[in-house]
């Protein structure tokens, strides 16, 4: 008898895993194009990640945030390093993420009545009640309402609107440069630029919310730098960890002062075993060449989806950015995602139309073309067809 909550709709039982592939109990393999919904950046069982995962547990597993942890400070330098000049607080989840960031924002604006934030059509922060509260679709908000009051949702690339919504109380707008659950749906650069802007003009916190996007996924470091812009926030998780739970808040260093001690906690942010294996995350990410090869095998990719959406007519669209591509469908993407699994392929959907792929930032070019021939194959079948 399965005695876990049926939350999720499953039946697949993976055991381990190298590289970009997968394996189930009975021994089948899986070419994986989801990456635990772009979890493991570094696929399965990367040596460096395993041995500094095994080499600090050995050490420290947990000592709480009453007192230093090496690997927790050293990890907070590099993000520092690699961002804007700030500070970090340390967690476990992306939804945790967003939440402090909504907690910050509140705290920055407090002394000037600020309370209210701004999200946008089409977008998912997270489960947790205040995460939900500026996630956009009704289907995960109604069942838990009233949430957090105070929350303004603007049209999806609408800098118009966004004018019309942000003023002298609004505390903070926060954005995916890359919207991942509604369908793969980027922001464009002028888009970001003007967002920044109108958030500076009226005083209200630029927060970006990089979960998904953040660490090479879009072919750059963070998606923000495609804009050339800085944000006021960041919020950073799924690949941060190499797998084990982790996620960080970047506060502009100007605004940290506004945050004194007892404003927030957490048990278990910033373990020193998930801190070590960020670490050696970080050194692979940071390795010559390895981001500019990320946006390489985009390019392969996007370019492959871009024919197949030329070959059939049931694509109406091909859009994302780096290795987060969407392909959305007249149909259903269901049959699709079940054909590809039937051929040794796994992908996630984005909303009912949308299949997502979101490949490990190692896969290779030839795995690329491998995925692109068997979608092909699907679609020839008919699938994602209207109904």
């Amino acid at each position: 008898m399965n005695a876990l909550l049926p939350v999720f709709t499953r039946d697949l039982v993976l055991v381990k895993g190298k590289g970009s592939t997968l394996y189930d109990k009975d021994g089948r393999r899986y070419l994986d194009f989801a990456a635990g919904v772009a979890v493991n950046g570094l696929g399965y069982g990367d040596r460096k990640v395993v041995a500094a995962i095994r080499k600090q547990a050995a050490l420290l597993i947990h000592a709480s945030n009453l007192y230093y942890s090496e690997p927790v400070m050293a990890l907070a330098e590099r993000l520092v390093a690699m961002t804007f000049p700030s500070k970090v607080f340390f967690i476990n989840s992306g939804a945790e993420a967003v939440e402090t960031a909504i907690k910050w924002a509140r705290r920055v604006g407090n002394a000037e009545g600020r309370t209210e934030i701004v999200s946008f059509e089409g977008s998912f922060h997270g489960r947790t009640l205040g995460a939900l509260s500026i996630t956009w679709n009704k289907h995960y908000r109604e069942p838990f309402e009233p949430l957090l009051p105070g929350v303004r949702f603007c049209p999806w690339n609408d800098l118009a609107a966004l004018r019309s919504m942000v003023g002298p109380k609004t505390a903070a707008v926060i954005i995916e440069p890359v919207q991942g659950e509604s369908g793969v749906r980027p922001a464009s650069d002028d888009f970001l630029r003007g967002v920044a802007e109108i958030c500076r003009q009226n005083g209200a916190l630029f927060v970006a919310d990089e979960i998904q996007t953040g660490f090479g996924r879009t072919g750059r470091m963070f998606a923000y730098q495609h804009a050339g812009l800085i944000p006021d926030i960041l919020t950073l998780a799924k690949p941060l960890g190499g797998g084990l739970p982790l996620g960080a808040v970047l506060l502009r260093e100007d605004l940290c002062s506004k945050i004194v001690v007892g404003d927030h906690g957490s048990t278990f942010g910033g373990n020193p075993v998930a801190a070590a294996a960020a670490l050696a995350v970080m050194d692979a990410l940071s390795a010559p060449g390895f981001v500019e090869g990320v946006a390489a095998k985009g390019e392969i990719m996007r370019k492959g989806l871009a024919r197949l959406g030329r070959r059939h007519k049931q694509i109406v669209d091909v859009r994302g950015r780096g290795l987060m591509m969407g392909v959305e469908f007249q149909g259903p993407a269901g049959p699709a995602l079940a054909g590809l699994r039937e051929r040794g392929f796994l992908a996630t959907k984005a909303g009912d139309k949308v299949l997502r792929m979101l490949p490990p930032l190692v896969v290779k070019p030839a795995e690329i073309r491998r995925f692109l021939v068997a979608l092909d194959q699907v679609l020839k079948g008919g699938a994602g067809a209207a109904a």
